[in-house]
C-alpha cells in the first residue's frame, strides 16, 4: 500500500498512546478464506490502523448455504461468543462471504440481524464480497503484477465487482498462460500483497469492510447498516 494513501486513516487512532487488544472471531465461507481472512484483518490492523493490537482467532468455515439454514449461524455465533469471552477484553465477530448472485444490500442485513440477536453486546460485521472475494484482487490487480504467477501486464476489468466468475477471470486474464489459480494456495498469498487502497477505490464491498473495521477499531463498535 502506498504510504501517503494511509496517513489519513492512521492519525485518529495513533493519537492514542495505547491501543486496547481487540480479539476478532472470523466466520468465512471458503477454504481459501480460512487463511486469507486472518491475514487481511492483520493487515488492516498493522497498515491502515497502525499501532492497533489485534488478536485474530482461527477462522471458522461456514458455507453460505449453511448460513441460511435455521439456527446454523446462531450456533456458530454462540460458539464465537464463548471463544471471545475466554480471551477476555474486547471482542468482535466478522463474517465474510461471497455474494455470488445475491445482492449484498439485501442478503447481508438479514444475516446481520440474526447474528446480532445472539452476539448481544459483541459487535458484529457482515460483509458480502461482490461477487467473490477474488474481485478484490481484480480491483487491485496492478499491485499484484509479477507476484505469484500474475502476469506483468495484468489489467483490471472496467468493473471488478461486475465480473461473475472472478476466480476464472483471474486465472484466464491475469495469470501467466498455463498457470492455474488455487484458492487454498494463492488466496492467502495474494491477500498479503494486494493494495488495500486500490481495492477500496475499485470495489464498494471492500469499502464496506474498510468502513466496518474502521468503526470497530476506532470505537469498539460497527455500523448498524449491513450495506
Amino acid at each position: 500500500m502506498r504510504r501517503d494513501a494511509t496517513i489519513h486513516y492512521i492519525n485518529p487512532i495513533c493519537s492514542r498512546k495505547f491501543s486496547p487488544v481487540l480479539s476478532i472471531f472470523p466466520i468465512v465461507e471458503g477454504h481459501g478464506e480460512i487463511q486469507a481472512v486472518p491475514i487481511l484483518l492483520r493487515r488492516f490492523a498493522h497498515e491502515v490502523f497502525e499501532g492497533y493490537a489485534l488478536h485474530v482467532l482461527p477462522a471458522y468455515r461456514l458455507p453460505k448455504g449453511r448460513m441460511a439454514a435455521p439456527q446454523r449461524l446462531e450456533n456458530i455465533v454462540m460458539f464465537a461468543r464463548r471463544k471471545l469471552e475466554q480471551h477476555g477484553g474486547r471482542g468482535a465477530i466478522v463474517v465474510i462471504a461471497d455474494a455470488d448472485d445475491d445482492c449484498p444490500a439485501r442478503s447481508a442485513p438479514a444475516l446481520l440481524e440474526r447474528a446480532r440477536g445472539i452476539a448481544q453486546e459483541i459487535p458484529v460485521s457482515v460483509v458480502f464480497a461482490k461477487a467473490e472475494y477474488e474481485a478484490w484482487f481484480l480491483g487491485a490487480i496492478r499491485s499484484l503484477r509479477g507476484a505469484r504467477r500474475i502476469s506483468n501486464d495484468a489489467s483490471p476489468p472496467p468493473d471488478a465487482e461486475a465480473v461473475r466468475g472472478a476466480k476464472e477471470f483471474l486465472q484466464r486474464r491475469c495469470m501467466i498462460p498455463g498457470e492455474r489459480y488455487s484458492p487454498t494456495v494463492d488466496q492467502p498469498f495474494l491477500t498479503s500483497r494486494f493494495d488495500l487502497e486500490e481495492a477500496r477505490q475499485a470495489c464498494p464491498s471492500f469499502d464496506k469492510l474498510w468502513r466496518d473495521l474502521e468503526a470497530l477499531f476506532r470505537q469498539g463498535d460497527v455500523p448498524c447498516s449491513a450495506t
